[in-house]
């Protein structure tokens, strides 16, 4: 009899039990385990707080943004008064905040860089100044620093009628720094278009310029030619307008001054302990990333004949971006944090008003969360816009 082939057995149908052992299964598994336990969790803490508001008849909910304020505020961007809304009120602090921290950051930047580059300079006298500086300012409490500007502005500055004169038409003393403005004109409002005009033709002009040096290599004079369009356009359309002169001086009435600008102890004392602290970190940001910038590429820029302040520019400093970017972005956001302190000193950023609104309203909850959301787009927004330039600012490999 011929012998036959037995019979191949067909293919095991996967086991149930090789389906648990897959890691991938495993781990979808997992994660939604912790999801639904993070999820109970928030829901057990959420309904035992609202049970809790609601046994002490504390109101819940944002309803009362919409109901009147009846406090002052003492600086604002915008029209405000005390018969205006919660909202308003939330709005001109974070206002406020805003204008601490965008002064603060560009202030900041220009000091910190300065001093960098000073901490590194061959000058011993000008080296040893810039390191001493950064030393006793790191290590001085922030919050110290701003009780200190604060007690200088109102301890040692006199009072309006015995106000410093410094210059024509600017005033020290201790209702903080008063000086003049030009007088309502029609032509600021057009000198203003002319210089958004200007700086979008430098732009233009900017892009050109590269695009023309990786061509033929020669070099566009940009930064005489920009300050020339953003100087002289304003100017000239200031000209054509009737070159208006009045201005709007600040004058001595009673017990306080009358007309021009005046900025306020709390703003300035505020502004000068961030930015003398925050300026000390930054410094040695950009020491670093200067410092991360081989010498061989220093004496190669300088045995081609370029100048030390083109070396510094052209050479050193968009290499040393890139090192200097990601730890400025944490030392911005630390700035804008750190603005919640004006709290200490009385100046009405957003963490004052809300603060404010809370104690009127009894609703803590809804008031610091509100305040969370607004330091969290504070800081988002920074990132966003530092890792965009970050991204722009990286080594393009071919």
């Amino acid at each position: 009899m011929p012998q036959t082939e037995p019979p191949v057995p067909e293919a095991d149908a996967p086991s149930k039990a090789s389906f648990w052992y897959d890691p991938k299964v495993r781990a979808v598994f997992y994660q939604i385990g912790a999801l639904a336990m993070v999820g109970m969790l928030a829901y057990y803490l959420m309904s035992n707080t609202m049970a809790n508001l609601e046994r002490q008849a504390i109101a819940t909910g944002f309803e009362f943004l919409e109901k009147q304020a009846s406090f002052e505020i003492g600086e604002s961007l915008i029209s405000y008064s005390a018969a205006d809304s919660y909202a308003k009120a939330l709005v001109v602090g974070a206002l406020n905040t805003l204008l601490v921290a965008f002064i603060g950051v560009v202030l900041t930047i220009i000091m910190g860089t300065f001093l960098g580059i000073a901490r590194l300079s061959s000058n011993w006298l000008v080296s040893k100044l810039a390191a001493i500086y950064i030393e006793v300012f790191q290590d001085i409490p922030v919050l110290l620093q701003l009780f200190f500007w604060y007690a200088f502005f109102y301890e040692m500055l006199p009072g309006p009628r015995q106000a410093i004169n410094l210059f024509e038409g600017v005033f020290v003393c201790n209702r903080g720094l008063i000086f003049g403005i030009p007088a309502a004109d029609p032509a600021y409002a057009y000198m203003a278009i002319a210089f958004l005009a200007g700086c979008i033709a430098v732009y233009l002009i900017r892009r050109w310029a590269h695009q023309r040096q990786d061509r033929t290599g020669q070099i566009f004079p940009l930064f005489r030619v920009a300050a020339a369009i953003l100087i002289g356009l304003p100017a000239i359309t200031w000209w054509l307008a009737g070159a208006p002169t009045a201005m709007n001086v600040p004058e001595l009435k009673g017990f306080n001054f009358i007309g021009g600008v005046s900025v306020s102890p709390e703003f300035t004392a505020l502004l000068l302990g961030l930015v003398l602290y925050t300026a000390a970190f930054v410094a040695e940001v950009v020491r670093a990333g200067i410092q991360s910038v081989s010498k061989g590429q220093t004496e190669a820029a300088m045995s081609i004949g370029l100048k030390p302040g083109q070396v510094l520019n052209l050479v050193i400093l968009p290499q040393a971006l890139r090192v200097i970017i990601p730890p400025l972005t944490s030392q911005m956001l630390n700035l804008t944090k750190n603005s919640s302190l004006a709290v200490a000193i009385g100046y009405p950023d957003f963490v004052s008003v809300a603060g404010t609104t809370i104690n009127q309203t009894g609703q803590a909850i809804e008031g610091v969360a509100l305040i969370m959301a607004v330091y969290l787009i504070f800081s988002l927004s920074t990132s966003a816009f530092m890792n965009w330039y970050n991204k722009k600012m990286k080594l393009v490999e071919r």
